[in-house]
């Protein structure tokens, strides 16, 4: 499912830069629709998910069905009460917002009008969407995983819709993409609400000062927010450096992080999606064993899967774009600059995903602090770096920093759960990573020769381009996994098998 969104999210991606490019309007998006997606991870995904996840899968563990649906309706009031008023807020200081999210607008009057108008139609994403993360960790806790990692499709379709047929009638044309942003989120939120009836876990609207439950929630949720926030926080800070760079650094760093999302996605957030609940649940069983065994396999799955991604996009840097969005207004220049930023995600590429492994061993036994206090640490590292490389590598080095940033956190990460005694190696990690490594060399060996020059992916039909990308991904993902088959991998020895 979430496959399938990810899919869409590229067709979403390929029309933007064929309509608009990479330029001042969509700086101006990108920038505008960055602060309410920067909001959804810190309210929505991030803390909220952190906090209320296992506390639900406790209740639903063991307590009765109707103080779970209590646990429900009281937290729901009062998240939604709150992201009301902060939507309000928003809306009104969206010029101020601006002038502190992206300085390098305020000398060009145009840009920062637009920008400012864009967010104030994008901003109630962040009530519509948080309503989603609410529901979809319902669904995740009652494992109805493919409800809730299907939905982001719903904004893609929104996306495509919109810029296909609303640019044509709205001056400036990006205010379509902003339009796409708000009816996206009202689509994703009226989509779980049918999945809630089944369950009988539809949310209604009350309020009692009392309820322990949902403070419990948000007594968790201060740390988590601002652990969470911390890692926004150097996205932030990415997005002020890049708006003083020059005009189309921000749609440089915007396509590559949507290329580098994709494995990220696919893979973190999934696997992230799935280990929260059933680590909870474990822990709240007091099975430790398991416990340790279930982020054991997470771990293997993250390094058999990403590994391979992390290489390939490194490689296939320049296919990639100018097959995807080297048509229209986004030009070769475009294609050169994003495959910059692009091979330096790739490098952080594995410390993005392992975060989203790592962390949920945390969460789960609702410990907030220890992230928090690594995601500090994270955040100080990363500013030095961007320090350090935006003068040699200019809008690259904001994304090397960010992935080597990952790198730092996954591995404070680890260490902790080590010296923490939560997690327990299991054997055959030594023949287990020389073996990916043999792999790696065979798949990087042949995609290195059949890539060829870049120049030769500046021209030709876009047909083409396509063709040719796909016999070369296609036959660089058979060598790996025919690599691991010859070396005694199969499927049946990384199947986990779970019960809700």
């Amino acid at each position: 499912m979430t496959f399938v969104s990810r899919i869409l999210g590229f067709l979403r991606d390929i029309l933007i830069a064929r309509i608009f490019g990479a330029g001042m309007a969509t700086d101006a998006f990108f920038v505008a629709f960055r602060i309410p997606n920067l909001l959804r991870r810190i309210f929505a995904e991030g803390a909220f998910s952190q906090a209320f996840v296992p506390i639900l899968a406790e209740y639903k563990n063991t307590r009765t069905p109707e103080e779970t649906q209590d646990l429900v309706d009281h937290i729901t009031t009062l998240l939604g009460l709150a992201l009301f008023v902060v939507t309000l807020i928003g809306i009104v200081a969206a010029p101020l917002i601006i002038y502190i999210s992206a300085p390098g607008f305020s000398g060009d009057p145009a840009k920062f009008n637009l920008t400012v108008e864009l967010l104030q139609i994008t901003f109630p994403y962040i009530l519509f969407i948080s309503l989603v993360a609410l529901a979809g960790g319902i669904l995740n806790t009652y494992g109805k995983f493919n409800v809730p990692a299907v939905t982001p499709a719903l904004l893609n379709l929104s996306f495509i819709g919109c810029a296909l047929w609303l640019t044509p009638l709205l001056n400036p044309p990006v205010l379509a993409l902003a339009w796409a942003v708000f009816i996206g989120g009202m689509l994703q939120l009226a989509f779980q609400i049918p999945f809630l009836l089944r369950l009988k876990l539809l949310p209604r609207i009350r309020f009692r000062i009392a309820d322990t439950g949902a403070w419990r929630v948000i007594k968790q949720m201060g740390p988590a927010i601002f652990g969470v926030s911390v890692g926004q926080i150097s996205l932030l800070i990415n997005t002020i450096f890049a708006s003083l760079l020059v005009t189309g650094s921000v749609s440089w760093l915007y396509y590559a992080d949507r290329l580098m999302e994709f494995p990220a996605g696919l893979l973190g957030v999934a696997l992230g999606t799935i280990l929260l609940p059933s680590l909870a649940r474990h822990y709240s069983n007091h099975s430790g064993e398991e416990y340790s065994r279930l982020l054991d396999w997470g771990l293997r799955m993250t390094m058999l899967l990403t590994l391979p991604a992390a290489l390939a996009l490194a490689i296939l840097a320049t296919p990639l774009i100018a097959t995807l969005f080297h048509h229209g207004e986004f030009t070769a220049h475009d294609v050169l600059m994003t495959r910059n930023a692009l091979i330096a995600y790739s490098i952080g590429l594995l410390g993005l995903i392992l975060v989203k492994v790592l962390a949920p061993g945390f969460y789960a036994r609702q410990n907030i602090k220890t992230p928090v206090k690594i995601a500090v640490i994270t955040l100080i590292a990363t500013q030095l770096m961007n320090l350090a490389f935006i003068v040699p590598f200019q809008h690259a080095g904001l994304a090397l920093a960010i992935g080597l940033g990952a790198c730092i956190n996954a591995g404070l990460l680890y260490y902790k759960l080590r010296s923490h005694e939560i997690y327990q190696p299991q054997p055959g990690w030594s023949v287990f990573l020389v073996k990916i490594l043999i792999a790696l060399a065979a798949m990087g060996t042949f995609l290195w020769f059949a890539v060829g020059s870049d120049a030769s992916w500046l021209s030709g039909s876009a047909l083409d381009r396509a063709i040719r990308l796909s016999w070369i991904v296609a036959a660089g993902a058979a060598s790996y996994f025919a690599a691991l088959w010859l070396l005694g991998f199969r499927v049946k020895d990384f199947v986990q098998k779970q019960t809700v």
